[in-house]
């Protein structure tokens, strides 16, 4: 798929910044054809610059919107080899505080975005006789680390599941699936688009979300992933470089996923806690 001569084309939901964007130049410096989504188009400039860039609006959670992305991109270059569904948030805080319209948010975006998005692209890859969808997980999809992300990792988790149930499925058409399970990264804005859930009038967990806020917003970003690594395992396995199923990258969630793979899921939590508290 990725061998022949022809222009290659990627499809990046996510890119009005940080992963998104950095992806979506890196493919353009390559030579690759880029559909870079963005819920508010109108507001890039940076991505023009770029010729071989084409702007698409797109909200994941939008079901006329994925439509209309999907089918104008295959429009205006004809084909596209590769999926990258990078749109995502996070909603942080106790589950029991947690407004409706954030949980069902939650899931819509990292989650059923992603859905939307392969669903709309399967009869295109199904034409073409192949195609690849790389999801961009954390390591939070493998693995819990802090408290009060129940959430997040809710619908990390089950993007994980999605796309390893459907790698039975889609197999057999020649449509690859790979997942790529990033850490903390520099550069992104993640904390400044947290949803935090918060009850004035509930004070048991207080404590709690003041430590993990703080942790969060003083966090040392030199201990930080540099983003071009997360970028450069994207374009390894979009070219065929890499065949990994799973990219864990970045020390932090190497170490986690090595811990928890290596005691009793009992110890592991109780570790976790610990370290927490």
């Amino acid at each position: 798929m990725t061998n022949n001569k022809a222009t290659q084309t990627i499809f990046i939901t996510g890119t009005s910044s940080g992963l998104g964007k950095l992806t979506a130049v890196h493919f353009a410096k390559m030579g690759w054809n880029v559909a870079a989504t963005l819920r508010t188009p109108e507001n890039e400039q940076e991505l023009l610059q770029y010729d071989n860039i084409k702007l698409f609006k797109l909200d994941v959670t939008n079901l006329e919107q994925v439509r209309s992305a999907v089918d104008d991109a295959i429009a205006a270059f004809g084909k596209i080899d590769v999926v990258v569904n990078n749109a995502g948030m996070g909603a942080y805080g106790p589950l029991e505080l947690a407004a409706e319209k954030d949980i069902d948010w939650q899931f819509a975006v990292n989650t059923r975005g992603p859905i939307n998005v392969i669903r709309h692209f399967l009869p295109h890859f199904r034409q073409n006789g192949g195609g690849m969808f790389i999801n961009i997980s954390s390591f939070m999809g493998v693995t819990t680390a802090v408290p009060l992300g129940s959430l997040y990792n809710m619908s990390k988790f089950a993007l994980e599941g999605l796309t390893e149930g459907l790698y039975y499925e889609l197999k057999p058409l020649n449509i690859e699936l790979r997942l790529i399970e990033q850490g903390g990264s520099s550069g992104n804005n993640f904390v400044n688009n947290m949803i935090w859930n918060r009850d004035e009038n509930i004070k048991v967990y207080d404590e709690m979300m003041d430590k993990l806020s703080a942790l969060m917003e003083n966090r040392d970003d030199s201990q930080l992933d540099d983003p071009q690594i997360i970028v450069d395992a994207i374009s390894d396995l979009a070219t065929g470089a890499s065949s990994k199923f799973r990219t864990v990258i970045g020390n932090a969630g190497n170490s986690l996923l090595a811990l928890r793979n290596s005691v009793p899921i009992e110890e592991y939590l109780e570790t976790m806690a610990q370290n927490s508290r």
